[in-house]
């Protein structure tokens, strides 16, 4: 059983930065893809960002390219999400998740382990 655990989320002004985290356990990091979403109040949840496991090529949704950037470190079995230039529409709670997919995934079904999430929120 894979485990997910995000951190790094908090309350920033617009046009700050935060780099959010997701420490994976139980699995081999190395061969999951993963992912970023995250859900608004009252929104559906939403494509963030991912990252392969095969290469590394990564995809961003419109709304995050050039201000988003995904990562991931396989030494410490961790992703990261760095977030430059938040606007208050960032607001949400993120979420990492992960598949065993070689490609990249912006449809949350196709995932098989989620986090808890982190609280992220942009102050205009």
């Amino acid at each position: 059983q894979v485990r997910l655990v995000e951190s790094g989320g908090g309350l920033v002004q617009a046009g700050g930065s935060l780099r959010l985290s997701c420490a994976a356990s139980g699995g081999t990091f190395s061969r999951f893809s993963m992912g970023w979403f995250r859900q608004a109040p009252g929104k559906e949840r939403e494509f963030v960002a991912a990252i392969s496991w095969s290469d590394g090529s990564t995809h961003y949704a419109d709304s995050v390219k050039g201000r988003f950037t995904i990562s991931r470190d396989n030494a410490k079995n961790t992703v990261y999400l760095q977030m430059n230039s938040l606007k208050p529409e960032d607001t949400a709670a993120y979420y990492c998740a992960a598949t065993r997919s070689y490609a990249i995934l912006v449809a949350g079904i196709g995932y098989d382990y989620w986090g808890q999430g982190t609280q992220v929120t942009v102050s205009s």
